[in-house]
């Protein structure tokens, strides 16, 4: 069993900035593609920013230039570095991950980590 557990969320000022971790436990397993979604009250969920295991990145276009994603392979962990923060960026963040265990590749979830922009 593989499970996801996010860090890092909290409140900050218009402007601030956040870091947000995201470590994978269990063993035996391999993360390919790994991303960050967010859900906003009322809204759906949308993808934030995703990276492959290779490290190629991309971003939804409201976050480019304020937000980075990196990954430690060898870590199985992943972080969304957050700069330039603004009140529509307030939204219930989640890691998400492919993951290969047993021969057989599935999607997981972290729990999410709110994070909280005020003007």
């Amino acid at each position: 069993q593989v499970q996801l557990v996010e860090s890092g969320g909290g409140s900050v000022q218009d402007g601030g900035s956040l870091r947000l971790s995201c470590a994978a436990s269990g063993s035996g397993f391999s993360i390919g593609t790994m991303g960050w979604f967010r859900q906003a009250p009322g809204k759906q969920r949308e993808l934030v920013a995703r990276i492959t295991r290779d490290g190629t990145t991309n971003y939804t276009d409201s976050v480019k230039e304020r937000f980075t994603i990196s990954r430690d392979n060898a870590k199985n962990s992943m972080s969304l570095q957050m700069n330039s923060l603004k009140p529509e960026d307030t939204a219930v963040y989640y890691c998400n991950a492919f993951v290969l265990l047993a021969g057989v590749i599935k999607n997981y979830w972290g729990q999410g980590t709110q994070v909280t922009v005020s003007s």
